[in-house]
């Protein structure tokens, strides 16, 4: 069992600067595969940004180039660097965790882009 809690969700203007972090507790967090997903209202949930257990990293077309998913596996901590941020990134973002059969999700935290 994994428990994930996220946090550094906020207010921001478009072209600012959000960090997210997922702590993870409850079992070996280095061996899981760790993402970030979004969903807008009335959206689907989107996958943002992986990171694999061995550190390999994908994007979304849509994020590639101003956000950064890393890992501590140290602290059990994953984040999420957003930059240069715009309305459209406008919704609630979700930490999972991923290690076959097992999947877990945090409960989000929002993330709202505007002047």
């Amino acid at each position: 069992q994994v428990q994930l809690v996220e946090s550094g969700g906020g207010l921001v203007q478009p072209g600012g600067s959000l960090r997210l972090s997922c702590a993870a507790s409850g079992s070996i967090f280095s061996i899981y595969a760790m993402a970030w997903y979004r969903q807008a209202p009335g959206k689907q949930r989107e996958l943002v940004a992986a990171i694999t257990s061995g550190g390999s990293t994908n994007y979304a077309d849509s994020v590639k180039g101003r956000f950064t998913i890393s890992r501590d596996n140290a602290k059990n901590t994953v984040y999420l660097q957003m930059n240069s941020l715009k309305p459209v990134d406008t919704a609630v973002y979700y930490c999972n965790a991923d290690f076959f059969p097992f999947n877990y999700w945090g409960q989000g935290t929002q993330v709202t882009v505007s002047s």
